[in-house]
């Protein structure tokens, strides 16, 4: 099912509080009775994976059976925080195979999401995967496809997706409490002038890493400290900046407005003032023409800290007023005529504080209760791969320095036969997705 089938009002639905909403159900061949222990394990431990380790952990109804990571420091904190007999293993595979598990947990690196995703799905795990969703186009699809053919729940980590805040602004936005929203922008800064992650040789890879298998998927090149563990953000065949953050954002936006996909992508960037090892750049605007007509822009300056919005992480104008929002709650600042036009306030200002708690925790609860109930999560796999589209076709017009213009329906890219090649990749041997 596409979001885009879903009308209007039924986004407030989907909030933390409210998540049968969706009302599409999966059918399970161990549908967890409601005092039932869910059996977990995590794929990716590190970092993101520890985080949602803990955000797990308070649930009593949920079970950590296993751990894995490439890592052995990693994999043994991972192991100590959760206690118990918790087994350990180097190869997710392991974790698949067990019949004793009913779903997964992966915060590994963005490259490995779509092959573990799609493995898990066929091994008839429910997954909670993290954003962004995938590294190519073609991967985001079929990991859709896997999920839907196995009916399984699949929550992508967007965590703002169980926010009762904005599921509910969500609705009043689409309501037309600020009018026609024609500029939506966002941001990623972080001076990181002049030596940003820093630079390195390549050498063996430390002695407690499986550095083969932390490529994956990937081609074969040396280890180098500045990729390894999380400096992988700043790669283009790991990650991007555009992918680990603007891809929150994006998400957010969309669903605030009610939009699916953009019809047209534009992005220029520069690496010329961070001296690193980086691949991606260090300054970089992305710009989205949605179908409504509305511009949504991300920057990522990550060598200045010149500031963006006037609060918040978004920012989205519209003909009535603007709106500036947070995790902590949002505002809306009345706009006033311009040439031609009087000058009254055309709204009232609105100054909100969120009753959200932890979006992370009550994001992993979601997940668990839809496991049980088979019904859709807030962050349903279908939203997450429309979202992360974003993010890769900004990559996309950035490298073949070119106007995107996007076909959502069929997933192409109509005006660029160059740019449709960049929608997937091949994988090294033996890897492929099922």
């Amino acid at each position: 099912m596409s979001d885009t089938t879903m009308s209007r009002r039924s986004f407030v639905k989907v909030g933390a509080a409210v998540t049968a909403g969706a009302a599409a159900t999966f059918a399970s061949p161990r549908a967890a009775g409601a005092n039932e222990r869910i059996r977990l394990g995590c794929i990716g431990v590190a970092n993101r994976g520890g985080q949602l380790i803990n955000a797990t952990l308070p649930n009593e109804d949920a079970e950590i059976v296993a751990v894995c990571d490439v890592y052995k420091p990693a994999l043994q904190k991972a192991a100590e925080k959760i206690g118990g007999n918790v087994d350990q293993y180097g190869d997710f595979r392991r974790i698949l195979e067990r019949k004793d598990i009913d779903a997964v947990i992966i915060g590994t690196p963005d490259h490995w999401h779509a092959i573990q995703c799609v493995d898990a799905c066929d091994a008839c795990k429910d997954v909670y995967v993290e954003k962004p969703l995938s590294i190519t186009i073609h991967e985001g699809r079929r990991m859709v496809e896997a999920a839907r053919r196995n009916k399984r729940i699949v929550q992508v980590g967007t965590h703002r997706r169980s926010s009762t805040m904005l599921a509910e602004l969500a609705e009043r936005i689409q309501g037309g409490l600020i009018g026609k929203v024609t500029t939506a922008r966002c941001y990623r800064v972080s001076n990181m002038w002049p030596n940003g992650l820093g630079k390195a040789e390549d050498c063996d890879p430390p002695e407690d890493l499986d550095w083969d298998m932390w490529l994956g998927p990937r081609a074969w090149r040396p280890y180098r400290p500045t990729i390894c563990p999380y400096k992988f953000r700043w790669w283009s065949d790991y990650s991007s900046q555009i992918g680990n953050w603007g891809v929150h954002y994006f998400d957010a936006i969309r669903w605030l407005i009610g939009e699916e996909a953009p019809v047209a992508a534009v992005a220029l960037g520069t690496n010329a003032t961070v001296d690193d090892d980086r691949d991606i750049p260090d300054t970089m605007e992305a710009t989205f023409e949605l179908p409504s007509g509305c511009l949504m822009v991300f920057g990522q300056y990550e060598a200045n800290s010149a500031p963006t919005l006037r609060r918040g992480i978004l920012e989205l104008g519209g003909t009535l007023g603007t709106l500036y929002a947070d995790d902590r709650g949002y505002e809306v600042i009345p706009a006033r005529g311009g040439q031609f036009h009087d000058r009254e306030p055309r709204m009232e200002a609105i100054n909100e504080k969120t009753k959200d708690a932890d979006l992370t925790r009550q994001h992993m609860r979601n997940f668990l209760d839809c496991i049980k109930t088979r019904e859709t999560p807030n962050a349903d796999i279908e939203v997450g791969h429309r979202s992360t589209t974003f993010s890769h076709l900004g990559n996309i017009a950035l490298k073949t320095k070119s106007r995107i213009d996007w076909d959502a329906k069929n997933e192409r890219i109509t005006n660029n036969e160059e740019a449709n090649q960049l929608l997937h990749y091949e994988y090294r041997a033996p890897w492929k997705l099922a």
